[in-house]
């Protein structure tokens, strides 16, 4: 089996090296780098298979990291888990909505790191599967693994979280789901992520998709449905 490649940025050499050390023990490959020019010429050059950002880093920042990554065919697809200590609701929210994939705060523990990672990975590696059908239902067409969405044929630049959150609802069309059972799928259980966070996402998702948007239905004091 090969090893999965990990790069770490973070601006604190002693949280950097407890990181390194704890997934090099776990049979990753880690490199780390402290500031944000160095992450995206790394990220760039070696195109890892996973990216633990810090928000809070000399230059540019890690939303800005996360940004221009995310905006890069060559490095969009790459996992990333913010790494921060700033774990006020807005700044998940804010993290998730420039394509975050996941989001630890600090003090964290490291069993919890690797086992995001892992999940992380997993998720990465199902959504690579060519045995993943296509959905089609009313202008929409999604296609898992290429992560990609088409409306009227022309496609629409989601992030990884809002392509989770449109999957999820596309396959059962017409069913009601709660914000708790949204964020369970698409983040998996115990993931500290308010419900608020979960309505900002399907604001932005609406939005990007235009007017099939609409097919996005608020259910209130319930959750969120796909027309049928």
């Amino acid at each position: 089996m090969r090893k999965y490649k990990i790069l770490i940025i973070d601006d604190e050499e002693d949280i950097l090296e407890l990181i390194q050390y704890n997934l090099t023990k776990e049979g990753y490959l880690v490199e780390g780098v402290c500031c944000g020019e160095d992450a995206l010429a790394r990220a760039r050059s070696g195109v890892p298979d996973l990216i633990v950002l810090d928000l809070m880093l000399p230059g540019i920042d890690g939303l800005e990291v996360c940004k221009l990554l995310k905006a890069d065919a060559k490095t969009s697809h790459i996992p990333i888990i913010m790494l921060t200590a700033k774990g006020e609701d807005a700044d998940i929210v804010t993290g998730l909505e420039v394509g975050a994939d996941d989001y630890v705060t600090k003090p964290f523990s490291p069993r919890v790191l690797i086992a995001r990672i892992r999940a992380a990975l997993r998720k990465q590696r199902r959504g690579e599967s060519a045995n993943t059908p296509t959905i089609t239902i009313h202008n929409l067409t999604i296609h898992p693994a290429q992560h990609q969405v088409l409306v009227d044929g022309e496609p629409v630049e989601l992030t990884a979280t809002e392509f989770d959150i449109l999957h999820f609802l596309v396959q059962k069309p017409g069913w009601v789901f709660t914000r708790n059972q949204i964020i369970n799928a698409v983040k998996g259980e115990n993931y500290a992520v308010t419900d608020r966070s979960v309505d900002v996402q399907i604001v932005g998702l609406r939005k990007k998709l235009g007017q099939a948007g609409k097919y996005i239905e608020t259910v209130r004091g319930v959750g969120y449905r796909l027309r049928e």
